[in-house]
């Protein structure tokens, strides 16, 4: 269905390959709907008894959803092809929540970047999967850079980080390494690129009844390599702690300013540079999505997509990172001291019945 995804089965093992080098393996429509079609054929076949999803390119697994895309569509006037930016986010979601209760091993190698939509093909599943890092992954839920939000489930799973390593990572942005992907619980095994190709003889030559535990087996070799020291999010835990727990985002911009530390102007920062008003609903979303199920949350991320694309902060961000490139998005409201409650919670107001919604059918 896409030039861009390549499957095959080998020793029992379904493999999926995105093929997309030159816009690191950005998701498309088709590419959603391959993965998807791909994923439901294996489901019930015998003959396929783990799923390995990885990158063609040394560069990304995935960056993301296709924002180009997103931009082409959401400035038209009148959108004439809004209806496939609604199957988009539709069906993404839905390949999320598939994944997330896949009843087969399901194996991701998350080697180059990794960011947005490519987080949410590898980071779903609880039990049947496997996450595995590289010296080269490069891995953050950069949305609030354009406009947007950590979606994806990410309201889901960067929950599931410890303390408010979640926040931070949702609020920011910042892009984090193997060590500290492992150290959130956003990775499982280190094994370096090196490495790799004994990783795929094993995959597609070994006759061991568990996949996910013979690629533990081999990743033990390298676990020394992965250093504590070396772990930012580690290092510097007691301050996201202290700064990322309050539930307002002016809370936690001013906690920041009363810090002299280098993480805290770091932070600053940074933040300076995100969209004020996405910061503030993505942690809003973080917040309201603690105690909900991975179906809750994305129906609620699909709510808030279609409120994004309303309110225009995404087209903004994507015109000044990727389209006029001058890297000047002028943000709406332009200050965290500007965001507006009321405004922050219209983002989950519901826009379709329950009945209606386009995720309804996930439990």
């Amino acid at each position: 269905m896409s030039s861009y995804v390549i499957t095959e089965i080998k020793n029992h093992i379904g493999f999926i390959t995105l093929d997309r080098p030159k816009a690191l393996n950005s998701l498309s429509l088709e590419m959603v709907r391959a993965i998807t079609a791909s994923l439901l054929a294996w489901r019930d076949d015998q003959n396929v008894r783990a799923v390995f999803i990885h990158s063609s390119s040394e560069k990304a697994f995935c960056a993301g959803g296709d924002i180009r895309f997103f931009y082409d569509v959401g400035t038209q006037t009148p959108m004439q092809d809004s209806a496939l930016l609604e199957d988009f986010f539709t069906e993404e979601y839905a390949l999320n929540h598939l994944i997330h209760f896949y009843p087969k091993p399901y194996i991701a190698l998350m080697h180059g970047v990794v960011m947005g939509g490519g987080m949410g093909i590898a980071q779903s599943g609880v039990s049947s999967r496997l996450r595995i890092v590289t010296e080269r992954t490069k891995m953050a839920m950069p949305e609030v850079n354009i406009g947007l939000f950590p979606d994806v489930g990410g309201g889901y799973f960067l929950n599931q980080t410890p303390g408010e390593i979640g926040t931070y990572l949702g609020l920011t942005g910042e892009i984090i390494q193997a060590v500290d992907a492992i150290y959130a619980n956003l990775a499982d095994v280190y094994i370096p690129s090196a490495a790799i190709p004994d990783l795929m003889q094993l995959l597609e030559s070994s006759t061991v009844a568990d996949v996910r535990q013979a690629i533990r087996e081999f990743a033990t070799q390298f676990a020394q390599q992965l250093v504590i020291e070396d772990c930012q999010l580690a290092t510097h835990r007691s301050a996201i702690d202290q700064h990322f727990s309050a539930n307002e985002l002016a809370a936690i911009d001013a906690s920041l300013h009363t810090d002299d530390s280098t993480f805290a102007s770091t932070s600053l920062a940074t933040m300076a540079k995100r969209s004020p008003l996405m910061m503030a609903v993505t942690l809003e979303q973080l917040r309201r999505c603690q105690q909900m199920t991975v179906a809750e949350c994305l129906r609620v991320e699909r709510t808030m997509v279609r409120h994004c694309f309303k309110h225009g902060e995404v087209l903004e961000g994507v015109r000044a990172l990727v389209v006029d490139k001058d890297n000047l998005p002028r943000w709406s409201p332009p200050s965290i001291a500007d965001v507006d409650t009321t405004l922050v919670q219209s983002f989950f107001d519901e826009v379709w019945p329950a009945y209606a919604h386009p995720l309804a059918h996930l439990n």
